[in-house]
């Protein structure tokens, strides 16, 4: 917990957990919000007035489905498809598709309730939603998933349209993916329009669009560093992840004059004590990218040390950037980072730290930049892509990478300004979760009870 709930937010938490019943992420991302909006809520009855709480922990719509496919033996599979349509308050609903075994109801609902705050924080005009399934691509042959992506968005695509949802990719789904959702949806609907996010370039994706989740969390450190005068100049890091945040995480850090020393999948993780330099960082998105391979390979042909089994938050560092999964930093961790000399954590992941793991970044006053904010660059860019397939237009690679830039630095302000304003100067999570909250509601406010 951040802070102590209001009466109403305590009231209306505990009624999210009575609907939503084992639905534990689910819970955790809106009793963080929750435990944020205390001031809020005293400073605006209105809120409680119009019910807004009750309102904006419930999904607008939420769209579950089979998804029948054949592997290449034949034999028929069946998988289960979402898409939670969370809030469209400012914008058609906006937020990734994740194909994971792990992939169920309550954790999409948390995805997407994240993504309604992340996405509000932009300041462009994007609703939150999140969706996937069960599936899992890992081990699939080509033409599996794309039967399986066919099958998908047969479905999906009734509910979903440029201005309306605009899936991107999230776990499980990249490149081969978008294209083989892109292809069927084109097919059923006829129109070639920006209905996906994360598209190649020569059909209507964006310059710098894999690289602007890893980059955009590297640009709010960059800002949290100089609110105390300081830079990444020198700066040991780690990075949890291999694929595309934290490739992208290590690129950046190397630009600005600082080291990254870890990487990490589900088997363990490697420890680079003279850094992942640009020849080392290519190596690695050849086996994650094309190979998918294990990051253990990396331990092997560098003669590193590789830690099977374990996280990278017991390595020394100054800035440590999460970005591999949800709740990867527990409270032990945490306090393994502080005790280790960390003083910054940008997270790449969503929701990768436990409340007690944030309680201790927060007791310890260190620059906590917290998924919402620090991670809103991949969806920033996102509504980026959007903004060019409406104008028809592709804008050059400088230029959409200034637009990140300029973006995450304005999350930053944001953020900062409001836990300023309302009683929590320092802490990045009051801050982003009052400022992402306002804009939402006040939205909702104007248009009446829908």
């Amino acid at each position: 917990m951040t802070a102590k709930m209001t009466s109403y937010a305590e009231r209306v938490f505990e009624l999210v957990k009575k609907r939503n019943p084992g639905e534990s992420e689910f819970h955790q991302a809106v009793e963080e919000v929750l435990g944020s909006l205390g001031p809020v809520l005293d400073k605006n009855p209105k809120y409680e007035k119009a019910r807004i709480l009750e309102r904006i922990t419930e999904p607008e719509r939420v769209i579950m489905f089979r998804v029948p496919w054949q592997d290449d033996k034949g034999e028929p599979q069946v998988n289960r498809g979402f898409r939670i349509e969370f809030s469209s308050a400012i914008g058609p609903y906006k937020g990734g598709l994740r194909l994971h075994p792990t992939v169920y109801l309550g954790l999409l609902k948390f995805l997407a309730f994240e993504q309604v705050f992340k996405n509000s924080l932009t300041t462009l005009p994007m609703g939150g939603g999140k969706g996937g399934s069960d599936f899992d691509p890992k081990g699939k042959s080509d033409n599996e998933v794309m039967r399986f992506c066919q099958s998908f968005m047969t479905e999906l695509c009734r509910h979903i349209g440029p201005d309306t949802d605009v899936p991107a990719g999230d776990i499980g789904v990249g490149g081969r993916e978008i294209g083989f959702m892109y292809g069927q949806y084109k097919r059923i609907r006829n129109e070639f329009t920006g209905v996906l996010t994360g598209k190649a370039l020569s059909w209507g994706g964006s310059l710098i669009r894999s690289e602007a989740t890893g980059y955009g969390a590297v640009y709010f450190a960059e800002e949290m560093l100089k609110t105390r005068n300081d830079s990444f100049k020198g700066k040991v890091c780690t990075v949890s992840g291999s694929g595309n945040v934290a490739q992208y995480t290590v690129e950046k850090l190397n630009q600005l004059g600082a080291k990254a020393v870890t990487l990490s999948d589900s088997g363990g993780f490697i420890h680079d004590p003279d850094g992942i330099d640009a020849e080392k960082l290519a190596f690695v998105m050849e086996l994650k990218n094309v190979k998918r391979g294990r990051i253990k390979e990396y331990a092997e042909k560098y003669k590193v040390k590789y830690y099977e089994g374990k996280n990278p938050w017991g390595v020394k560092c100054d800035a440590a950037f999460p970005s591999a999964t949800q709740n990867e930093i527990s409270g032990e961790d945490a306090q393994a980072l502080l005790d280790n000399g960390c003083f910054v954590v940008a997270e790449g992941a969503n929701m990768p730290t436990t409340p007690e793991g944030i309680d201790k970044f927060l007791k310890a006053k260190i620059l906590y930049g917290p998924g919402k904010a620090a991670n809103a660059g991949g969806v920033a860019t996102s509504g980026l892509e959007m903004s060019q397939n409406s104008l028809r237009l592709s804008w050059a690679r400088d230029e959409v990478d200034n637009r990140l830039k300029g973006i995450m630095q304005s999350i930053h302000k944001a953020a900062y300004e409001a836990a300023e304003e309302y009683g929590s100067p320092g802490n990045y999570v009051v801050g982003a979760n009052i400022a992402g909250f306002i804009k939402v509601a006040d939205a909702m406010l104007d248009q009446g009870l829908v």
